[in-house]
């Protein structure tokens, strides 16, 4: 049996393949290992179909035609949501109503606990994820983004301007996450010359991805004297990225889904050399670890301690970037996340399958 002679499906994220969590995961593995693929549809049969997250788990968790091997790319910690959460709550509603499910899954935790029940393999993307995952399904498998179309260069000058140039890359509505800095900000910037450079899409829909347009820079508004919105291009974002002094991550702590976060973001950061201050969610503070830096903070105090002392000190800015471009390259990347496909696949399949 080979892999490359299988009959695949693919569920993805988006019907262009174009969001960040199709390319840098099933869809650059398959291109990499010369694998086809067509979009999965629940009539057909196929010897693997591998199911994204944003898939219709009230089909695909029942999907069973030839025997099908499935498997679950379940990357974000939903599992980890509290049972009295509203929002949790009312999740599968809103998919069922927006058509995003085909049939009622009120519970949407339910959802998620059957569709990996029903998986040969669920992806996942931190240790908390798997741990919650091992219930539902014993072929846990955790692998992260590859970001080589992303990371195209890397950042050589350390040196800082007259202003101190901030970067941060992500989802519009991901920008919210920078309410937790605005003191910070304000504090930094009596004292500095700053600016804050966001790479994210200028306009998003707040609710489902579907519904509630609203602009970028109405949540950026107000962050500090100087920000700066870039439209996300795929060509352009390292340059702006490696231009820049220091890269932040902010989190909000407080919200279980958004804390059990891989450290993707990070990684990216890390592959161009730039030296990176994050808030301390379980994957940043082991990834900082294992690059022995402490830059994971826990409240706006550290924040403000932390961003200073990389404004003020090139030489700590070259250390932590160059530590941090180190890990990324041996610890994640790109043949080692694409060996981790390939254990996966051999795991629901004969060894020999794999390219």
């Amino acid at each position: 049996m080979d892999l490359r002679q299988l009959r695949i499906g693919y569920v993805p994220l988006s019907r262009n393949l174009d969001r960040p969590g199709d390319r840098r995961r099933f869809v650059y593995y398959a291109k990499s290992r010369n694998l086809s693929f067509e979009i999965a549809k629940p009539d057909g049969k196929y010897d693997v179909v591998v199911v994204s997250q944003s898939a219709d788990l009230s089909i695909w968790s029942e999907y069973d035609k030839g025997g099908a091997k499935i498997v679950y790319d379940f990357i974000d910690s939903y599992l980890a949501v509290p049972r009295n959460s509203i929002k949790g709550r009312l999740r599968g509603l809103a998919k069922y109503l927006s058509g995003q499910s085909r049939h009622p899954r009120l519970d949407h935790w339910k959802a998620l606990e059957s569709m990996c029940a029903r998986a040969d393999a669920v992806i996942c993307t931190t240790q908390e994820q798997a741990r919650d995952i091992s219930p539902f399904c014993s072929n846990g498998h955790l692998i992260l983004d590859v970001h080589s179309m992303v990371a195209r260069t890397c950042k050589t000058d350390y040196q800082a301007g007259e202003v101190f140039n901030l970067v941060w890359e992500g989802i519009a509505d991901n920008v919210y996450a920078f309410n937790h800095l605005r003191n910070v900000l304000a504090r930094l910037q009596a004292r500095h010359k700053i600016a804050l450079h966001l790479i994210t899409d200028l306009e998003f829909r707040r609710y489902l991805g579907l519904y509630g347009k609203t602009q970028t820079s109405h949540l950026a508004h107000g962050l500090c004297d100087r920000v700066y919105l870039y439209e996300w291009n795929e060509q352009m974002c390292a340059n702006i990225i490696c231009a820049s002094d220091l890269a932040v991550i902010p989190i909000d702590l407080s919200d279980p889904l958004v804390r059990g976060k891989p450290e993707n973001k990070l990684m990216l950061f890390w592959r161009m050399g730039v030296p990176t201050v994050t808030s301390a969610t379980p994957a940043y503070e082991r990834a900082m670890a294992k690059a022995g830096l402490r830059m994971a903070c826990h409240d706006e105090n550290e924040w403000f301690d932390t961003l200073e002392k990389y404004i003020t000190d090139e030489a700590a800015r070259r250390s932590a970037g160059l530590a941090g471009k180190s890990l990324a390259a041996s610890d994640y990347g790109e043949e080692v996340i694409l060996r981790k496909w390939d254990k996966l696949f051999s795991s629901i399949l004969a060894p020999s399958a794999c390219p």
